[in-house]
């Protein structure tokens, strides 16, 4: 998939409060798309952190954000990275992963994980492909949110975007 637009970028910051968080944890940064728009809207003296699995992902963040706290690892150990990155609990969770690729056993792990960070009344935020909505994977994500967050959303489709895509927004 090509990178994400800005169009979407702004779509998944948007309403999340960012200037009033204390702590933002973004789940799967990949090149840092959203991560620009994490910082720009974020108060000085929040603590922010990310997280990215893939090695060469992980690379290219780095080079464009050599400031930003990033933690090579697997958002199933959010708690354990948390702890070391002096965060008890965070505000907001950006989300760039593939939720539909995944088994409906990861979903659960890493939603549960998530649970352990995320602060009540805390959002989380993730984006699908419009395209990507029919399939099983998609569906069981979708069927899986309202069990862990109180208010759960989609925003109209960005369509200036490859391929076009919607956001959830997930209160906790």
């Amino acid at each position: 998939m090509a990178p994400s637009s800005s169009f979407l970028a702004e779509a998944m910051v948007a309403e999340l409060g960012i200037a009033q968080a204390e702590a933002v944890l973004e789940y799967g940064p990949g090149t840092g798309v959203f991560t620009e728009y994490i910082l720009r809207g974020m108060k000085p003296g929040s603590k922010f952190a990310a997280i990215e699995l893939n090695p060469r992902f992980a690379k290219m963040f780095k080079q464009r954000y050599p400031f930003v706290t990033l933690f090579q690892d697997s958002v199933a150990n959010a708690r354990a990275i948390c702890d070391h990155a002096g965060m008890s609990s965070v505000d907001c969770i950006v989300s760039g992963l593939p939720w539909a690729t995944f088994s409906q056993a990861m979903q659960v792990t890493f939603l549960d994980e998530m649970m352990r960070v995320l602060k009540p009344g805390g959002i989380f935020t993730t984006f699908g492909y419009v395209h990507a909505l029919m399939l099983a994977p998609a569906k069981r994500f979708g069927r899986l949110l309202p069990n862990y967050f109180t208010t759960v959303s989609k925003s109209d489709v960005v369509w200036l975007n490859v391929p076009p895509a919607f956001v959830y927004r997930c209160r906790r």
